[in-house]
């Protein structure tokens, strides 16, 4: 296939399936890839005319396959939509590349366009400017169990990207395309060939290092060439470039700090992360230090940097006894690539950059002692203030001898990168539940004979937790009787302690999640305070209590005036707070549209209250990957939020499969900080509508009415819990190790103890997507019976907060297939849960009438020559990929379920029964313990759905 010549997704998508093919019937046999391409054949003809007829076909069909076939299949249409969603990936690089180059339509706006519209509308240059250089956007890795593939699978599907992309834009010889063709082939294999399930659960380090490799390989290098872009724009509109100190982002995570309900992130785990995370920021700064000294062999520098030369020479020969050949010696021993012996003081540069190399070969050195459980000595760099100063002098000692365009190359690069991502790379946010704190105070106060603390109204809480915070003894008696989980929290804040005298920017947040009172805020202070941080200035962090649930929002604002009017409060916060707002439990207690108003009124609320007392407020948003977990392209939810309330100050959560998508590849990386620098920007500058008092009218009506339908059903319908354990696989979930975290906050059997990722998870899996749409019928429905349908479409045409909302569910009902869904309910539900699966599907099909109303189309996503279009064929690709897999996981639930009940036998052991396909026989071994490859057959198909919905949790 001459792929030159070919364009679009679709001739991408054909040729990375067929060289999958050729492998498959290598593997498998002719006869068993002709069966599955047949599956495939059968599934395109259901998708296209969607009659129950052709679906009936396609399931008899997979039912007559035998188990280590249906293994087989599932395993190769697993394989064959992640190969698509390459092929999805590669187009929008080209999309995107193109739209760079003006040869075709943006649908979000750069950061370029956007500076160009700003002074398009007469504002002030240095209005926009200081703006700009001002901003900071802190991007916040989350380790929620939502990126179903193995890193070792994504590493093969990113080579594979990149080498198609080699063929389509480059101009490759008849010898260089048929070695790039090769390679394909053999990461394909190589893809194939590896197991693609976990055996096991990742531990917090795991998945810590997961996230650090994503800085290593793409963002480290990415941000400096963002920063340069951004120059450029800027100098091309008459501006100066950004100020070498404007790094525009921010990065943290909570890989191995998050330990709400996960009881494998201890306080060792905590301390063990950011010391990772210290070593590898030390080790790459050795490697771009040495670099510099290659680069910078200049004898031209200024009076300041010759003396600094001079003094760093003579500290260095001092130390060994101005021997050159010690010097020599260890260096050698410390394996230095060059420049070994002191160097000439006619390379002032090379002088200072060889001493900042052996304090930063000795940090390394140092912490990986520590990593070792090794005691260190050594003088280490904790602070990137004294990274920084000598790099800074040789900046401006380049500029001041007239070299400014050499000192704009490397040496900016690797300043601006140290001002970003400091001597941690990124930063540990710790997260725990309010109830653990309170539990704490409790075992002291009743130690004390002052009673139980959990029991004292708010009122008096505050008084004695201020009373104590203005205090100076002890709280904490060193005898305090403790159970294991008090200790686990009062051994955090010690690390806390520690880890902040270590390295002092190696730690980000406290945020406390369900928080519902100031006395949760206060009580996180105390301890920490208490735990050896009472020094000058205190080494406590900033904390952000999370409200996530639909009350804990509307009380948000109570709760922050409370704060705000402590006099002791308002001095420890010195004008600066953070306050996170939750999507993926609000989404869960009230339903989508509900917490989406609620989540819009508390910023609102929240940001006024802050005003009001001269503090600035930093909103953390807690979105998720989903749609039901508030997630969704960034630019458009960073522009929905209500005016006023980012100011050029952000935190997000970009969490598993969003961190691969966002920071895979270079380009995606760009394209990512582009657009959060864009929307930021825009949002502070050219904010967006204030919604019409008659819009909000219109909107406290459909969210109390889809809040009231939803919780009816989900919480107070007895049916409900019933049917959602029967219908979907959520009982199952935990089989896929693909998170350390437990999926229940607490062990019962309830809704609300269940985790927001796995209540969305499952219902993605069974592609009916309930929690996104549920309630919203009724919420249209009383606007219908209001006769107010046109104030609903004037809010969808003029407010952006409403557009996105419904925009982000129409995208989700597309995905849906109440086809599939109800054949679910016909293999796994009962006689007596039937009618109520009916009832359900039948408040999908009316939101999805009153959504086509709403934005007159007479189908989802038919807006022509729009993103949404583009969507729609995507997704229209997909679907015949995905059906087979819906079909062969509820045969495995059933099947599974009844093998549990000791209703029916596990079947013999598959791989008897193809003898003569020795690499096949060799696959289906690695499933042969788990009920001979049923369970494995459907966790397959369970990481299969995922990538086909691009959702898990």
């Amino acid at each position: 296939m001459d792929l030159t010549v070919s364009e679009g997704l679709l001739s991408v998508d054909i040729f990375l399936r067929s060289l999958f093919v050729q492998d498959l019937k290598e593997t498998v046999g002719e006869v068993t890839a002709n069966k599955i391409d047949l599956v495939y054949a059968l599934s395109k003809t259901f998708c296209s005319t969607g009659a129950d007829a052709d679906f009936v076909a396609l399931q008899e069909y997979l039912g007559r396959l035998a188990q280590h076939e249906k293994l087989l299949t599932c395993s190769a249409f697993s394989n064959m939509l992640n190969l698509h969603n390459q092929s999805e990936e590669i187009e929008n690089s080209i999309v995107e590349r193109k739209q760079r180059l003006g040869e075709s339509k943006r649908y979000n706006r750069s950061t370029n366009e956007t500076l160009g519209a700003l002074l398009n509308s007469g504002m002030d240059k240095d209005v926009i400017y200081n703006a700009l250089c001002n901003q900071i956007v802190d991007l916040v890795f989350t380790a929620h169990p939502t990126q179903a593939l193995k890193r070792e699978l994504l590493l093969h599907f990113g080579k594979i990207r990149k080498l198609v992309l080699r063929m389509k834009l480059q101009k490759l010889t008849k010898y260089e395309k048929r070695e790039t063709i090769e390679a394909i082939k053999a990461h394909i294999q190589a893809a194939w060939r590896t197991d693609e399930l976990g055996r096991s659960k990742p531990s917090p380090e795991d998945e810590f290092r997961s996230g650090l490799s994503y800085i290593r390989n793409t963002i480290f290098p990415g941000l400096p060439a963002f920063l340069r872009r951004m120059d450029s724009a800027l100098v091309e509109k008459g501006m100066d470039p950004l100020p070498i100190s404007s790094p525009l982002f921010r990065f943290s995570s909570w890989m191995g700090g998050d330990r709400d309900g996960n009881p494998f992130v201890t306080a060792k785990v905590t301390k063990d992360v950011v010391r990772i995370a210290r070593y590898n920021a030390a080790e790459i700064y050795y490697n771009e230090v040495q670099k510099l000294m290659f680069e910078l062999s200049i004898w031209r520098a200024d009076p300041t940097l010759k003396q600094r030369a001079i003094d760093a020479n003579d500290r260095v020969m001092t130390k060994y006894g101005w021997d050159a050949d010690s010097v020599v010696e260890e260096r050698k021993q410390r394996n230095y690539p060059e420049f070994w012996r002191p160097l000439p003081l006619s390379e002032p540069y090379r002088v200072v950059l060889s001493e900042l190399r052996d304090k930063l070969y000795e940090t390394k050195d140092a912490l990986q002692h520590n990593l070792a459980g090794k005691y260190s000595d050594a003088e280490i760099i904790s602070d990137s203030k004294d990274l920084l100063e000598p790099l800074i002098m040789c900046y401006e000692s380049l500029c001041n001898t007239g070299d400014k365009c050499i000192a704009k190359q490397h040496l900016l690069d690797l300043i601006r990168q140290i001002n970003c991502f400091g001597m941690s790379l990124i930063r540990l946010d710790v997260r725990q539940e309010s109830g653990r704190h309170a539990d704490v105070m409790d075992c002291i106060t009743q130690y004390l004979g002052l009673g139980s603390y959990k029991e004292w109204p708010e009122e008096k809480k505050i008084e004695w937790l201020v009373r104590e915070l203005q205090g100076k003894r002890p709280l904490i008696p060193f005898d305090l009787p403790m159970s294991a989980e008090v200790k686990e929290v009062l051994d955090t804040m010690a690390t806390i302690c520690q880890l902040k005298h270590e390295c002092h920017d190696s730690l980000g947040a406290y945020v406390i999640s369900m928080s519902t009172a100031a006395s949760d805020v206060l009580a996180v202070l105390l301890l920490m305070l208490e735990n050896g941080t009472r020094d000058t200035p205190p080494q406590t962090l900033r904390i952000a209590p999370l409200f996530e649930r639909l009350d804990d929002l509307k009380n948000a604002p109570r709760v922050m005036k409370q704060l705000f009017s402590l006099p002791w409060y308002q001095k420890h916060i010195d004008g600066q707070q953070e306050i996170m707002i939750g999507y993926s439990d609000s989404g869960k207690d009230a339903g989508r549209l509900a917490a989406a108003w609620a989540l819009y009124e508390a910023q609102e609320a929240c940001s006024k209250i802050a005003d009001e007392f001269g503090v600035k407020l930093t909103i953390f948003h807690g979105r998720g990957g989903t749609v039901g977990r508030g997630g969704g392209p960034s630019h458009l939810a960073i522009l929905s939020q209500p005016p006023g309330t980012i100011n050029g100050s952000l935190r997000v959560t970009v969490q598993g499969e969003i961190i691969e998508q966002n920071f895979s590849e270079a380009d995606t990386c760009f394209r990512t900080l582009d657009l959060y620098t864009s929307a930021t920007l825009q949002h502070m500058l050219m904010p967006t509508n204030v919604p019409k008092p008659d819009w909000r009218d219109m909107m406290n009506l459909m969210s109390e009415a889809s809040c009231d339908q939803y919780r009816s059903i989900v919480f107070k319908d007895p049916k409900f819990v019933a049917y959602f354990k029967a219908a979907t696989p959520e009982t199952e979930l935990g089989k896929m190790n693909i998170g350390s975290r437990p999926a229940k906050r607490k062990k019962d059997a309830s809704i609300e103890s269940l985790r927001a990722i796995p209540w969305i998870f499952a219902w993605t899996q069974t592609r009916f997507h309930l929690p996104v749409w549920l309630g919203m019928s009724e919420a249209f429905k009383k606007v219908a019976e209001s006769g107010k349908f046109d104030v609903l479409q004037e809010m969808y045409k003029h407010w952006p907060f409403f557009q996105v909302t419904l925009d982000m569910v129409e995208m989700v009902l597309a995905k849906a297939d109440a086809r599939v869904t109800k054949m679910y309910d016909q293999q796994l539900v009962g006689e007596d849960l039937q009618e109520f699966g009916e009832y359900l599907r039948g408040l999908l099909q009316e939101t999805v009438a009153f959504l086509l109303q709403l934005t007159s189309q007479k189908r989802l996503l038919e807006t022509t020559g729009s993103a949404e279009s583009s969507l729609k064929e995507k997704l229209d690709m997909r679907a015949p990929y995905v059906t087979p897999l819906n079909v062969i996981q509820v045969e495995c639930l059933k099947k599974l379920r009844e093998i549990e009940n000791g209703v029916a036998e596990a079947p013999s052991a598959m791989s008897d029964c193809i003898e003569s396909i020795p690499w096949a026989r060799e696959l289906l071994e690695l499933n042969e313990l788990a009920s001979s490859g049923i369970e494995d057959t459907l966790i397959i198909s369970m990481k299969g759905i995922a990538a086909g919905m691009q959702n898990t949790g």
